[in-house]
Protein backbone atom coordinates (compact mmCIF):
# COMPACT_ATOMS: atom_id res chain seq x y z
CA UNK A 1 0.00 0.00 0.00
CA UNK A 2 1.09 3.58 -0.52
CA UNK A 3 2.21 4.64 2.92
CA UNK A 4 2.75 8.20 4.09
CA UNK A 5 3.31 9.30 7.67
CA UNK A 6 1.45 12.43 8.69
CA UNK A 7 2.81 14.78 11.32
CA UNK A 8 1.25 14.17 14.75
CA UNK A 9 -1.47 16.54 15.85
CA UNK A 10 -2.28 17.70 19.35
CA UNK A 11 -5.53 15.85 20.03
CA UNK A 12 -5.73 14.32 23.49
CA UNK A 13 -9.10 13.40 24.95
CA UNK A 14 -10.03 15.05 28.24
CA UNK A 15 -10.91 11.68 29.70
CA UNK A 16 -7.34 10.49 29.31
CA UNK A 17 -6.00 13.61 30.96
CA UNK A 18 -8.02 12.74 34.04
CA UNK A 19 -5.96 9.61 34.68
CA UNK A 20 -3.68 9.71 37.67
CA UNK A 21 -0.43 11.48 36.77
CA UNK A 22 1.59 9.05 38.83
CA UNK A 23 0.28 6.12 36.79
CA UNK A 24 0.91 7.32 33.27
CA UNK A 25 3.85 8.42 31.20
CA UNK A 26 5.01 8.68 27.63
CA UNK A 27 7.97 7.85 25.49
CA UNK A 28 10.46 5.04 25.64
CA UNK A 29 11.03 3.56 29.08
CA UNK A 30 13.76 1.33 30.43
CA UNK A 31 12.89 -2.06 31.88
CA UNK A 32 11.71 -2.02 35.48
CA UNK A 33 14.20 -3.19 38.06
CA UNK A 34 11.64 -5.50 39.59
CA UNK A 35 10.58 -7.23 36.41
CA UNK A 36 12.27 -10.50 37.21
CA UNK A 37 13.36 -10.18 40.80
CA UNK A 38 10.08 -10.12 42.67
CA UNK A 39 11.72 -7.75 45.16
CA UNK A 40 10.22 -4.46 44.11
CA UNK A 41 11.15 -1.84 41.55
CA UNK A 42 9.69 0.03 38.59
CA UNK A 43 7.41 -1.65 36.07
CA UNK A 44 6.59 -0.18 32.67
CA UNK A 45 3.27 -1.10 31.03
CA UNK A 46 3.10 -0.74 27.23
CA UNK A 47 -0.37 0.38 26.18
CA UNK A 48 -1.38 2.27 23.01
CA UNK A 49 -2.38 5.76 21.84
CA UNK A 50 -3.63 8.27 24.41
CA UNK A 51 -7.15 8.28 23.00
CA UNK A 52 -7.47 4.47 23.12
CA UNK A 53 -8.70 2.07 25.79
CA UNK A 54 -5.30 0.37 26.27
CA UNK A 55 -3.88 3.61 27.63
CA UNK A 56 -6.81 4.26 29.92
CA UNK A 57 -7.02 0.77 31.43
CA UNK A 58 -3.23 0.48 31.43
CA UNK A 59 -3.08 3.68 33.47
CA UNK A 60 -5.65 2.25 35.86
CA UNK A 61 -3.66 -0.97 36.23
CA UNK A 62 -0.45 1.00 36.82
CA UNK A 63 -2.16 2.91 39.62
CA UNK A 64 -3.40 -0.32 41.22
CA UNK A 65 0.10 -1.81 41.16
CA UNK A 66 1.66 1.36 42.57
CA UNK A 67 -0.95 1.64 45.32
CA UNK A 68 -1.34 -2.02 46.31
CA UNK A 69 1.90 -3.91 45.64
CA UNK A 70 4.55 -2.99 48.20
CA UNK A 71 7.83 -1.88 46.70
CA UNK A 72 6.53 -1.47 43.14
CA UNK A 73 5.81 1.64 41.11
CA UNK A 74 4.22 1.16 37.72
CA UNK A 75 3.98 3.52 34.76
CA UNK A 76 1.75 3.22 31.69
CA UNK A 77 3.44 4.45 28.53
CA UNK A 78 1.95 5.35 25.16
CA UNK A 79 2.95 3.21 22.17
CA UNK A 80 1.85 2.22 18.69
CA UNK A 81 0.18 -0.78 20.41
CA UNK A 82 0.31 -4.55 19.82
CA UNK A 83 3.27 -5.21 17.50
CA UNK A 84 5.44 -2.50 19.05
CA UNK A 85 4.47 -3.66 22.54
CA UNK A 86 5.57 -7.24 21.90
CA UNK A 87 8.79 -6.13 20.27
CA UNK A 88 9.42 -3.94 23.32
CA UNK A 89 8.95 -6.89 25.67
CA UNK A 90 11.62 -8.81 23.80
CA UNK A 91 13.97 -5.82 23.85
CA UNK A 92 13.50 -5.26 27.58
CA UNK A 93 11.90 -1.84 26.99
CA UNK A 94 8.65 -2.85 28.70
CA UNK A 95 7.72 -5.25 31.50
CA UNK A 96 4.00 -5.75 30.82
CA UNK A 97 2.17 -5.20 27.54
CA UNK A 98 -1.33 -5.07 26.09
CA UNK A 99 -1.88 -6.86 22.79
CA UNK A 100 -4.54 -8.18 20.50
CA UNK A 101 -4.74 -11.97 20.60
CA UNK A 102 -4.25 -12.32 16.84
CA UNK A 103 -1.01 -10.33 16.96
CA UNK A 104 0.16 -12.28 20.01
CA UNK A 105 -0.54 -15.52 18.16
CA UNK A 106 1.56 -14.29 15.24
CA UNK A 107 4.34 -13.44 17.71
CA UNK A 108 4.63 -16.89 19.29
CA UNK A 109 4.62 -18.57 15.88
CA UNK A 110 6.96 -16.02 14.29
CA UNK A 111 4.83 -15.01 11.30
CA UNK A 112 3.58 -11.87 9.56
CA UNK A 113 4.97 -8.90 11.58
CA UNK A 114 7.50 -11.14 13.38
CA UNK A 115 10.47 -12.72 11.63
CA UNK A 116 10.99 -15.27 14.42
CA UNK A 117 9.04 -16.65 17.41
CA UNK A 118 8.84 -14.19 20.30
CA UNK A 119 9.51 -15.31 23.87
CA UNK A 120 6.32 -14.10 25.53
CA UNK A 121 3.80 -15.38 28.07
CA UNK A 122 0.30 -14.28 29.01
CA UNK A 123 -0.97 -13.10 32.37
CA UNK A 124 -4.64 -13.21 31.38
CA UNK A 125 -7.14 -12.71 28.64
CA UNK A 126 -8.83 -9.31 28.80
CA UNK A 127 -11.85 -7.61 27.21
CA UNK A 128 -12.54 -7.89 23.46
CA UNK A 129 -11.46 -5.31 20.91
CA UNK A 130 -14.14 -4.32 18.42
CA UNK A 131 -13.18 -3.61 14.82
CA UNK A 132 -14.48 -0.11 14.22
CA UNK A 133 -14.44 1.00 10.60
CA UNK A 134 -15.83 4.46 9.97
CA UNK A 135 -16.35 6.27 6.68
CA UNK A 136 -17.31 9.78 5.77
CA UNK A 137 -20.92 9.89 4.54
CA UNK A 138 -19.81 11.77 1.42
CA UNK A 139 -17.17 9.15 0.53
CA UNK A 140 -19.48 6.79 -1.37
CA UNK A 141 -18.04 3.86 0.63
CA UNK A 142 -20.70 1.27 1.48
CA UNK A 143 -18.44 -1.78 1.67
CA UNK A 144 -14.74 -2.52 2.00
CA UNK A 145 -14.57 -3.07 -1.77
CA UNK A 146 -15.65 0.55 -2.23
CA UNK A 147 -12.41 1.68 -0.58
CA UNK A 148 -10.63 1.08 -3.89
CA UNK A 149 -9.04 4.33 -4.97
CA UNK A 150 -9.75 6.00 -1.61
CA UNK A 151 -7.44 7.45 1.01
CA UNK A 152 -7.79 5.34 4.16
CA UNK A 153 -6.19 5.39 7.61
CA UNK A 154 -5.11 1.83 8.36
CA UNK A 155 -3.73 2.53 11.86
CA UNK A 156 -0.38 3.40 13.36
CA UNK A 157 2.72 1.46 12.30
CA UNK A 158 3.21 -1.51 14.61
CA UNK A 159 -0.39 -1.58 15.80
CA UNK A 160 -2.92 -4.39 15.95
CA UNK A 161 -5.26 -2.07 14.06
CA UNK A 162 -2.88 -2.08 11.11
CA UNK A 163 -2.73 -5.88 11.19
CA UNK A 164 -6.49 -6.35 11.02
CA UNK A 165 -6.93 -3.51 8.51
CA UNK A 166 -4.55 -5.23 6.07
CA UNK A 167 -6.25 -8.58 6.61
CA UNK A 168 -9.73 -7.16 6.05
CA UNK A 169 -8.74 -5.34 2.87
CA UNK A 170 -7.13 -8.50 1.53
CA UNK A 171 -10.21 -10.54 2.48
CA UNK A 172 -12.31 -8.01 0.53
CA UNK A 173 -10.23 -8.73 -2.57
CA UNK A 174 -8.24 -5.49 -2.60
CA UNK A 175 -4.59 -5.43 -3.66
CA UNK A 176 -2.06 -3.38 -1.67
CA UNK A 177 -2.05 -0.65 -4.30
CA UNK A 178 -5.85 -0.40 -4.50
CA UNK A 179 -6.03 2.09 -1.62
CA UNK A 180 -3.81 4.93 -0.50
CA UNK A 181 -3.05 3.89 3.07
CA UNK A 182 -2.27 6.55 5.65
CA UNK A 183 -0.54 4.92 8.65
CA UNK A 184 -2.00 7.19 11.32
CA UNK A 185 -2.51 6.88 15.04
CA UNK A 186 -6.04 7.25 16.34
CA UNK A 187 -5.89 10.95 17.21
CA UNK A 188 -4.40 11.77 13.81
CA UNK A 189 -6.96 9.53 12.08
CA UNK A 190 -9.82 11.37 13.78
CA UNK A 191 -8.42 14.75 12.78
CA UNK A 192 -7.93 13.56 9.19
CA UNK A 193 -11.54 12.34 9.04
CA UNK A 194 -12.75 15.69 10.34
CA UNK A 195 -10.88 17.70 7.71
CA UNK A 196 -11.57 15.22 4.91
CA UNK A 197 -7.92 14.26 4.37
CA UNK A 198 -8.94 10.60 4.64
CA UNK A 199 -12.29 9.12 3.72
CA UNK A 200 -12.24 6.14 6.07
CA UNK A 201 -10.44 4.83 9.13
CA UNK A 202 -9.85 1.49 10.80
CA UNK A 203 -9.66 1.16 14.57
CA UNK A 204 -9.52 -1.89 16.83
CA UNK A 205 -10.36 -1.03 20.42
CA UNK A 206 -12.62 -1.45 23.41
CA UNK A 207 -15.96 0.25 23.89
CA UNK A 208 -16.20 3.12 24.12
CA UNK A 209 -12.96 4.50 22.67
CA UNK A 210 -12.51 8.20 23.42
CA UNK A 211 -11.22 9.10 19.97
CA UNK A 212 -14.19 7.46 18.24
CA UNK A 213 -16.58 9.19 20.65
CA UNK A 214 -14.95 12.49 19.67
CA UNK A 215 -15.38 11.73 15.96
CA UNK A 216 -19.01 10.61 16.11
CA UNK A 217 -19.94 13.49 18.42
CA UNK A 218 -18.22 16.09 16.23
CA UNK A 219 -19.36 14.90 12.79
CA UNK A 220 -22.65 13.24 13.77
CA UNK A 221 -24.38 12.02 10.58
CA UNK A 222 -21.41 13.07 8.43
CA UNK A 223 -19.70 9.85 9.49
CA UNK A 224 -21.00 6.31 9.78
CA UNK A 225 -19.87 2.83 10.78
CA UNK A 226 -19.26 0.10 8.20
CA UNK A 227 -20.37 -3.51 8.62
CA UNK A 228 -17.31 -5.68 7.85
CA UNK A 229 -18.73 -9.08 8.85
CA UNK A 230 -18.89 -10.25 5.22
CA UNK A 231 -15.12 -10.80 5.50
CA UNK A 232 -15.38 -12.98 8.63
CA UNK A 233 -15.50 -16.39 6.87
CA UNK A 234 -12.35 -15.56 4.94
CA UNK A 235 -10.55 -14.45 8.12
CA UNK A 236 -11.62 -17.58 9.99
CA UNK A 237 -10.47 -19.81 7.14
CA UNK A 238 -7.00 -18.28 7.14
CA UNK A 239 -6.44 -17.40 10.80
CA UNK A 240 -8.78 -19.60 12.85
CA UNK A 241 -11.53 -18.63 15.26
CA UNK A 242 -9.66 -15.79 16.99
CA UNK A 243 -12.02 -13.53 15.01
CA UNK A 244 -15.66 -13.62 16.16
CA UNK A 245 -18.86 -11.93 15.04
CA UNK A 246 -19.97 -9.22 17.46
CA UNK A 247 -21.90 -5.97 17.57
CA UNK A 248 -21.10 -2.42 18.60
CA UNK A 249 -24.11 -1.50 20.77
CA UNK A 250 -25.96 1.60 19.60
CA UNK A 251 -25.49 3.13 23.04
CA UNK A 252 -21.69 2.99 22.82
CA UNK A 253 -21.55 5.94 20.43
CA UNK A 254 -25.20 7.06 20.40
CA UNK A 255 -25.89 5.50 17.02
CA UNK A 256 -29.39 4.72 15.69
CA UNK A 257 -28.78 0.95 15.79
CA UNK A 258 -26.25 -1.74 16.71
CA UNK A 259 -23.42 -2.17 14.20
CA UNK A 260 -22.41 -5.76 13.26
CA UNK A 261 -18.64 -6.15 13.38
CA UNK A 262 -15.71 -8.45 14.19
CA UNK A 263 -14.22 -8.77 17.66
CA UNK A 264 -10.79 -10.00 18.81
CA UNK A 265 -9.86 -10.65 22.45
CA UNK A 266 -7.02 -8.77 24.12
CA UNK A 267 -4.32 -10.36 26.24
CA UNK A 268 -1.95 -9.00 28.88
CA UNK A 269 1.59 -10.16 28.14
CA UNK A 270 5.02 -10.41 29.77
CA UNK A 271 8.38 -11.66 28.58
CA UNK A 272 9.14 -15.34 29.14
CA UNK A 273 10.87 -15.68 32.51
CA UNK A 274 8.85 -12.93 34.20
CA UNK A 275 8.83 -13.60 37.96
CA UNK A 276 5.88 -15.98 38.62
CA UNK A 277 5.32 -14.70 42.16
CA UNK A 278 4.93 -11.15 40.90
CA UNK A 279 2.75 -12.35 38.01
CA UNK A 280 0.46 -14.12 40.49
CA UNK A 281 0.11 -10.95 42.56
CA UNK A 282 -0.68 -8.79 39.52
CA UNK A 283 -3.35 -11.18 38.25
CA UNK A 284 -4.97 -11.41 41.70
CA UNK A 285 -4.92 -7.64 41.95
CA UNK A 286 -6.45 -7.13 38.51
CA UNK A 287 -9.45 -9.31 39.31
CA UNK A 288 -9.87 -8.20 42.92
CA UNK A 289 -9.92 -4.54 41.84
CA UNK A 290 -11.59 -4.95 38.48
CA UNK A 291 -14.28 -2.54 39.60
CA UNK A 292 -11.66 0.21 39.76
CA UNK A 293 -10.70 -0.46 36.15
CA UNK A 294 -14.36 -0.34 35.12
CA UNK A 295 -14.50 3.21 36.48
CA UNK A 296 -11.62 4.15 34.18
CA UNK A 297 -13.30 2.67 31.10
CA UNK A 298 -16.44 0.56 30.73
CA UNK A 299 -14.57 -1.91 28.48
CA UNK A 300 -13.17 -3.51 31.65
CA UNK A 301 -16.66 -4.84 32.40
CA UNK A 302 -16.06 -7.33 29.60
CA UNK A 303 -13.05 -8.91 31.31
CA UNK A 304 -14.54 -12.35 31.96
CA UNK A 305 -12.98 -14.46 34.75
CA UNK A 306 -14.51 -17.59 33.22
CA UNK A 307 -12.37 -17.14 30.07
CA UNK A 308 -9.29 -15.63 31.69
CA UNK A 309 -7.01 -18.55 30.74
CA UNK A 310 -8.17 -18.72 27.09
CA UNK A 311 -4.95 -17.28 25.68
CA UNK A 312 -3.75 -20.07 23.34
CA UNK A 313 -1.44 -20.29 21.46
CA UNK A 314 0.34 -17.96 23.90
CA UNK A 315 1.54 -19.92 26.97
CA UNK A 316 0.36 -18.81 30.41
CA UNK A 317 2.94 -17.59 32.91
CA UNK A 318 3.17 -20.15 35.74
CA UNK A 319 2.25 -17.60 38.39
CA UNK A 320 -0.70 -16.37 36.36
CA UNK A 321 -1.90 -19.95 36.03
CA UNK A 322 -1.80 -20.34 39.81
CA UNK A 323 -3.78 -17.13 40.30
CA UNK A 324 -6.40 -18.01 37.69
CA UNK A 325 -6.81 -21.51 39.10
CA UNK A 326 -7.50 -20.01 42.53
CA UNK A 327 -9.90 -17.54 40.95
CA UNK A 328 -11.84 -20.35 39.25
CA UNK A 329 -12.23 -22.16 42.59
CA UNK A 330 -13.84 -19.19 44.32
CA UNK A 331 -17.59 -19.66 44.97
Amino acid sequence: MKYRIRAPRLAVAALVAALAVTACGGGKQTQGAGAGSGKGGRLTIATGPTTGVYYQIGGGLAKLISDDLDGYRATATTTGASVQNIQGLGAGTYDIAFSLADTAGDAVTGRESFSSPQQIEALTRLYPNYTQVLVRADSGIKSLQDMKGKRVSTGAPGSGTEVIAHRLLKAAGLAPTDVTAERLGLAESVDAMKDGTVQALFWSGGLPTGGITDLTTSLKDEVRFLDVTAQLPSLNQQYGDVYQKAAIPAAAYHQPRDVPTIAVPNVLLVKKGFDPELAEKIVHLLYEKRGDLEKVNAAAKEIEPSRADAVAPVPLNAGARTALKALAQKP
